[in-house]
C-alpha cells in the first residue's frame, strides 16, 4: 500500500501530499478522514468530494489540501486505513491460532470477518462503490496478497500444511474465492447473508482440506 512507514490510520505518506508533524496537524488529518468517512456511509463514494469533506469536517478546502491533493488521495487514504485495520486482525488472528488450537479455522476466519465488514460501514460503501482509484485496486491486490499469507500462516501454526510455493497458491486462491462471497452475501444483506456465508464456509472447508492433504 505505498510506503511501508504509515500515518496513523495506516494512511501511507504516499497517499498524503505533505506529511502532519505536529499534534494538531495530525489531528486535523484524523478529523479530515473522519467526515470523508461519513460523507461515504451516508451518500455513497460519488459525493466524496473535497468541497463536500471539508465541509463536514469544517475545515477549509486549503486545509485539507495540505495533506490530500485530491479526492482520489481521499479514496486512497481512506481505503488504506481500512486494509491496515483487516490486516492487523489477521495478524491478531495468526498469534491465536497456535494458541486456541482451532477444531474449525475456516469458520473463525469467515465469522471474524464478517463482524468486521458489519462494523465497517465506510469498508462496504468503498468496496461496492463504482469510485475506485487505480492506485486503490492495486492496493487491494497487494492487501490479498497479505490476507493469504495470513492464511497460509495459520495452517502452518496449526500444523496442518508444509511451506511451499503452492501452499501460498493455494491460500491466495482461497482468500479471493472468500472476497467474491462475501461481497455478494454483504450486498444481499447489510449484516451479511447468513445462508450464503454458511455456503462459504463449506466450499472453502471442502478446498482447505483438499490442500491440507496435498501438503500436510
Amino acid at each position: 500500500m505505498g510506503d511501508p512507514s504509515p500515518e496513523p490510520g495506516g494512511v501511507p505518506r504516499a497517499v498524503l501530499r505533505r506529511t502532519p508533524r505536529q499534534a494538531r496537524s495530525r489531528a486535523r488529518l484524523a478529523q479530515v478522514l473522519r467526515a470523508a468517512e461519513r460523507v461515504l456511509v451516508a451518500e455513497g463514494v460519488e459525493a466524496l468530494t473535497t468541497t463536500r469533506i471539508a465541509a463536514e469536517a469544517e475545515v477549509s478546502v486549503g486545509s485539507l489540501y495540505q495533506y490530500l491533493p485530491d479526492r482520489d488521495a481521499v479514496i486512497d487514504a481512506l481505503a488504506a486505513g481500512y486494509f491496515t485495520r483487516l490486516e492487523a486482525t489477521m495478524d491478531d488472528l495468526v498469534r491465536g491460532a497456535a494458541d486456541e488450537r482451532w477444531a474449525d479455522p475456516v469458520g473463525v476466519l469467515i465469522d471474524t470477518y464478517a463482524a468486521l465488514y458489519r462494523a465497517e460501514h465506510g469498508f462496504r460503501a468503498l468496496w461496492f462503490g463504482s469510485g475506485l482509484t487505480e492506485e486503490t485496486r492495486a492496493a487491494d491486490r497487494r492487501h490479498k496478497l497479505r490476507m493469504a499469507d495470513g492464511v497460509r500462516q495459520i495452517l502452518l501454526a496449526l500444523g496442518l500444511a508444509r511451506d511451499d510455493a503452492a501452499l501460498a497458491r493455494a491460500c491466495h486462491a482461497a482468500v479471493l474465492a472468500a472476497d467474491a462471497l462475501a461481497q455478494e452475501a454483504f450486498r444481499r444483506d447489510a449484516e451479511g447473508d447468513r445462508a450464503l456465508l454458511d455456503e462459504a464456509k463449506s466450499m472453502l472447508r471442502g478446498y482447505l482440506s483438499g490442500v491440507v492433504a496435498r501438503h500436510g
